[in-house]
């Protein structure tokens, strides 16, 4: 394992640096962004991406993971026809959907304008060709170009919400200019990498449904798995929207961008180079055990500082960086922070289920959670008392889910 670190930790760098970007910029962005609009519009906005992120998991059934396993470039090429298949189908759904709910008056479509709602399909399709193309990145060890079209997308994003922002567009440009850092992002990501393009055609064919057949693992246990852990993700913004009104989703909003960044910035940039150090160490001795331990080591000291400051300092840190009326996410941040340390160190080495094949396990994991998740704001109480346990649902599930992992990654049987 010594031999090998200096390479992980370069390939770790390389797209560190392409995250640093494609994170400090929207950070950088957000005092202005929280100053040239209200929490109602962050909160709106919050609910319309999190709309997407739910259905752009869908829109890949999760296809884009076994890329990384499947290095044969034809495989690759009917990867790419099936995930623009069930992205194209998935943005038809989820704009008739999305049209329909507001007609109906549902009080989450009822918070969104009409021009959110009719694009919220196209976020969908491009946000899933995007990841897809990420993957096949990683499956070519060309992290790189994969940073830079994540630096495009990132500053694309910035610019064009803090411009259209200064125009007076008010919560709509926070789409618009959400629409166009994806479009620019998957632009250069296709220039950059030059993906196999692969029409997905009017019905799968015997070749897309031969792929769907052997990689069949990642649709029926990995999509549910991770469509539980992305709704789970964003269940606390949208129930606290529909209980608590848009200005405590804003909030909340908030908080989960600041504290989720040191997971989007470093964790996610580990987890790159953990995908195929633990794909390699599996294929070679059969575990990944030491990859594991290095990983969660290095993980738990790069997080313990960050989460220090936040549980320590959030509430005037937050008036400071973003105006007074923003305190009290700061205050969210101070229960939340516990938690984000072990979603920091966990999150990067939870693919390790998809190594061991244990996806079924992982699955019946996000079962717990979303269903502790789903109890704990339905409950009556305050939105604090409700974030509060939250946070201790969610972190004594997730020290369960470490120890899973670490069985996994000794292939060891794990029960489910």
């Amino acid at each position: 394992m010594t031999a090998r670190l200096p390479a992980y930790w370069r390939n770790v760098i390389t797209v560190l640096g392409g995250a640093l970007g494609a994170q400090a910029l929207p950070l950088l962005a957000a005092p202005l962004i929280t100053r040239l609009c209200t929490p109602a519009d962050v909160g709106a906005f919050s609910v319309w991406l999190g709309v997407v992120a739910v259905a752009a998991i869908g829109a890949t059934l999760r296809l884009e993971a076994a890329m990384i396993l499947d290095h044969d470039s034809a495989a690759q090429r009917t990867c790419f026809s099936v995930v623009a298949y069930s992205a194209s189908i998935t943005a038809v759904l989820m704009t008739a959907g999305a049209a329909l709910a507001r007609l109906c008056g549902v009080p989450i479509a009822a918070q969104l304008s009409w021009p959110a709602l009719l694009t919220i399909g196209v976020a969908t399709w491009m946000t899933a060709y995007m990841q897809t193309t990420l993957a096949y990145a990683t499956s070519h060890n060309a992290f790189g170009k994969a940073a830079r079209a994540r630096v495009w997308s990132a500053a694309s994003i910035a610019a064009a919400q803090v411009g259209l922002l200064a125009l007076g567009i008010g919560g709509l440009a926070l789409v618009a200019g959400q629409l166009v850092g994806l479009a620019v992002g998957l632009l250069a990501a296709m220039l950059l990498l030059a993906p196999p393009q692969a029409w997905p055609g009017w019905l799968p064919d015997s070749a897309q449904r031969a792929y769907l057949r052997r990689h069949d693992k990642f649709w029926r246990f990995s999509l549910p798995s991770n469509l539980l852990n992305v709704i789970v993700g964003q269940l606390p913004l949208l129930m606290i929207g529909a209980r608590h009104g848009a200005l405590a989703a804003g909030l909340f909003a908030l908080t989960q961008r600041v504290l989720g960044a040191p997971i989007a910035l470093l964790a996610a940039s580990v987890l790159e180079v953990f995908k195929r150090q633990s794909v390699h160490d599996f294929q070679t001795q059969g575990n990944c055990r030491d990859a594991y331990r290095y990983t969660f080591k290095a993980l738990a000291l790069l997080g313990i500082g960050p989460s220090l400051v936040l549980l320590l300092f959030s509430p005037p840190l937050f008036a400071f960086a973003f105006g007074e009326n923003w305190r009290a996410a700061g205050e969210l941040a101070q229960i939340l922070a516990p938690l984000y340390f072990l979603n920091f160190i966990a999150s990067p080495l939870s693919y390790v289920f998809f190594v061991a094949g244990r996806q079924k396990t992982d699955l019946v994991w996000q079962v717990a959670l979303f269903a502790m998740t789903l109890s704990v704001f339905l409950a009556p109480g305050t939105l604090r008392q409700s974030v509060l346990w939250y946070a201790i649902g969610y972190s004594l599930l997730y020290l369960v889910y470490l120890r899973m992992s670490y069985q996994c990654a000794q292939n060891r049987m794990v029960a489910a």
